[in-house]
């Protein structure tokens, strides 16, 4: 038990700072070299960045495990890359798909109001999380003495990054498949879903969002696995019924 003590406290904290670079890298690799992220939902960064920029601010108030701190520092430059790779590499109009699930076959992707985070131009992107760092940097000066507005930051930070897969997984039901989403992603949640909550449950200077988080994750992430399981790798479902139709109008 000793044993497995030390390899948790000196394995599980190299493994949480480096996860974002584990858990993302493959999946910008594949982007990049395919040149298109259809299947990959546009939301990932997104819950990503907004959680670890919050996770910073939350810090200041509550001065957890600094490991976590360089998580989310690292979480955000890694999310930035991903998001910029996918905005370069986004399908063509003609086959453009909505954050949260692909456009099925002759309907109009979902649309949000004002267009959020479907925007087609690039700046809206960074001027968005450009204004929420500013709000939140603003409201962290003028309550951040607030005990009540420490736990909310911490609260909300961490409700936004348990939902992390969820857009995920409406994006493969709705699709019928898992393409575009890789299952080196899907591992290294659940492997770091693991080793939070094993490193989580052994540190006393962590809090109970933290923990509750972890949980919310592990069950979600289970969900992409019985996904995988389901649905596989292959083409969407609509991208087949599509490809059939045309096959019957060309004969």
């Amino acid at each position: 038990m000793g044993l497995f003590n030390t390899l948790v406290a000196y394995i599980a904290p190299i493994f949480l700072i480096t996860s974002p670079v584990t858990s993302y890298g493959d999946q910008i690799r594949a982007i990049h070299k395919t040149r298109t992220s259809r299947g990959f939902s546009l939301d990932t960064p997104l819950i990503m960045l907004l959680a670890s920029i919050l996770r910073c601010f939350y810090w200041l108030g509550a001065d957890f495990d600094i490991t976590l701190l360089y998580q989310s520092i690292l979480m955000i430059v890694v999310q930035l890359t991903l998001l910029k790779v996918a905005l370069d590499n986004r399908p063509s109009e003609a086959e453009k798909m909505a954050p949260f699930a692909a456009a099925t076959a002759g309907a109009a992707a979902h649309k949000r109001p004002y267009s959020f985070w479907q925007w087609r131009a690039q700046q809206p992107y960074w001027s968005f999380l450009a204004y929420f760092t500013a709000a939140t940097a603003v409201l962290q000066v003028l309550f951040g003495g607030s005990g009540l507005f420490v736990d909310l930051v911490g609260y909300v930070a961490l409700g936004i990054e348990a939902a992390l897969p969820l857009p995920q997984v409406l994006a493969n039901q709705r699709r019928r498949s898992c393409a575009g989403f890789r299952m080196s992603v899907m591992a290294s949640w659940i492997l770091g879903d693991v080793m939070k909550m094993m490193y989580f449950l052994q540190n006393d200077n962590v809090g109970f969002q933290f923990k509750a988080c972890a949980a919310v994750q592990m069950c979600l992430d289970a969900g992409l696995g019985v996904q995988f399981l389901c649905f596989g790798n292959g083409p969407a479902a609509d991208d087949v019924n599509g490809a059939l139709r045309e096959k019957e109008l060309v004969l």
